[in-house]
C-alpha cells in the first residue's frame, strides 16, 4: 500500500463539470470564471473574489495592488513557499523575514511588533502565512499594523475553511476580510479544493477589486466609463498599465466549482485524520502543532511533526511505502536569497523548526486503511 503526503479527489461530478465547459461555447473568458468568483466569496464570507492561473499570481498581483512605496520594506514569515515573499520581489521589493512562534509555527506577532518599534517609518506591509491550515490571529495582528500603517495580505493557501474566533467571539473566516486587505488561496491539488492549478484573491474593498481585474488581464480596461478617450466604437479597449495574462480558464474553474461544493465535507475529513495523528501523538516524544483548539479552526492542509532524528524516520516511511515530505527550508536558505542579500540572516526558531519538521500523509481522500498502516508504522518506528 503506498501512501503519498497529499493526493487530489477527482468525483465524476467533477469530471462532468469539466466536460460540460468543454462542450460549451467558451473555454476561457466565460461566465463558469465569474460563477466561480462568486461561489467562492460566499463561502468564505467576502464581497469579491478574483481567480487566477494560480496563486503565485495571485500574490504578485495581490501585492502590486496593494504596493504603496517600493522602497519601504514588507515583513513575511520564512516558514513558507518561496512565492509568499516571492512576490516583493517580482516588483523589486525588499523583504525583511521574522522568526516564527516555535509552537505555531506561525510568524511570531511579538517579533513583528519588536521589528517596527525600531524603525517605524521602514515598512507598508505584512504577509502572514496560515502555514499548515492554521490561521494567523489577524485581529491582533491588524491593530499591530493600524498603529504602524501597514497593509495586510494574508496568505491562506494553506487554510481554505480555517477560521478562528475574534474577541467578540466571532468566527472569522479566512477570507472574509474582516481584518486584512487581501487573502489569497491556492487550488493546488494536494489543497482542499482542486482546479489542476489556480489561485483566488479575496477582499471587500471595491477599489481594490477592480484593480485586480485590471491587472489579472494586461491592465486592460473595458468600462467606456473609464476610457482615456472617447471609444472608438464597440470593439474598443484601452492598455492603461502594464498587467499580465493571469486569467483562469474555465476548464479550471468548472473543476474548481464542482470541488467547492464539498469544501465543508473534506475539512471534516481532514479534521477527523489530524484527530486521529493526535490521539497517536499524546505522550509521544514527537512534537506537533500546538495553538488554542477552542478559538482556532485548523484547515489542515498539513499535518506537521518536529522529530530530532527526522531524516531517519522520512526514510523508514519511505521504506515501508509512506511519503512523507518536509515544509519548508526557511526562505532566506534558498540559493537565490543567500546570494541576493540573505547570507547573514539567521532566525533561531525558523532554523530549529526546519531541523525537525517531516510533514506526515494528509489528504481529505485518506481511507481509513491508508491512514491505520500511517500509524502503525509510525508505531513500529518508536517501538525498535
Amino acid at each position: 500500500m503506498k501512501v503519498p503526503y497529499g493526493r487530489q479527489s477527482i468525483e465524476r461530478e467533477d469530471i462532468e463539470a469539466v466536460v460540460n465547459v468543454l462542450t460549451s461555447d467558451f473555454l476561457t473568458q466565460g461566465p463558469t470564471v465569474q460563477k466561480f468568483e462568486e461561489e467562492f466569496a460566499k463561502a468564505v464570507g467576502a464581497k469579491y473574489a478574483v481567480a487566477f492561473c494560480n496563486a503565485t499570481a495571485a500574490l504578485h498581483v495581490g501585492f502590486k495592488v496593494l504596493n504603496k512605496d517600493i522602497k519601504k520594506k514588507v515583513l513575511a514569515t520564512p516558514i513558507t513557499f518561496a512565492a509568499s515573499s516571492n512576490c516583493v520581489l517580482f516588483e523589486n521589493g525588499q523583504v525583511e523575514f521574522v522568526d516564527v512562534d516555535p509552537k505555531t509555527f506561525n510568524i511570531d506577532l511579538n517579533k513583528v511588533e519588536e521589528i517596527l518599534k525600531k524603525n517605524p517609518g521602514a515598512y507598508q506591509g505584512i504577509i502572514p502565512v496560515d502555514f499548515a491550515g492554521l490561521p494567523v490571529d489577524t485581529e491582533e495582528l491588524r491593530k499591530i499594523a493600524d498603529r504602524y500603517n501597514l497593509w495586510i495580505m494574508e496568505d491562506a493557501c494553506h487554510a481554505i475553511g480555517g477560521g478562528f474566533y475574534d474577541s467578540k467571539n466571532q468566527f472569522i473566516k479566512c477570507g472574509s476580510g474582516v481584518y486584512s486587505e487581501l487573502t489569497v488561496f491556492s487550488f493546488h491539488p494536494v489543497k482542499h479544493i482542486a482546479t489542476g492549478e489556480g489561485g483566488m484573491v479575496t477582499t471587500n474593498d471595491e477599489k481594490s477589486y477592480k484593480h485586480l481585474l485590471k491587472l489579472r488581464s494586461h491592465g486592460i480596461e473595458r468600462n467606456a466609463e473609464l476610457f482615456a478617450e472617447p471609444s472608438h466604437g464597440g470593439w474598443y479597449h484601452e492598455m492603461q498599465e502594464l498587467g499580465y495574462n493571469y486569467r483562469m480558464s474555465d476548464i479550471n474553474a468548472a473543476l474548481g466549482l464542482s470541488q467547492l461544493k464539498r469544501l465543508s465535507v473534506n475539512i471534516e475529513n481532514r479534521q477527523r485524520i489530524a484527530q486521529k495523528y493526535k490521539e497517536y501523538l499524546q505522550g509521544s516524544p514527537i512534537k506537533r502543532q500546538e495553538y488554542d483548539e477552542k478559538k482556532f479552526l485548523n484547515g489542515y492542509h498539513l499535518f506537521v511533526i518536529q522529530i530530532e532524528k527526522r531524516k531517519e524516520l522520512y526514510d523508514f516511511l519511505k521504506e515501508n511505502d509512506i511519503y512523507s515530505q518536509v515544509h519548508y527550508l526557511p526562505v532566506y536558505k534558498h540559493p537565490y536569497y543567500q546570494q541576493n542579500g540573505y547570507a547573514d540572516t539567521k532566525l533561531a526558531h525558523a532554523e530549529s523548526f526546519y531541523s525537525k519538521a517531516l510533514s506526515l500523509p494528509m489528504y481529505h481522500g485518506m481511507t481509513d486503511g491508508e491512514l491505520e498502516h500511517v500509524l502503525k508504522t509510525l508505531k513500529k518506528y518508536e517501538s525498535r
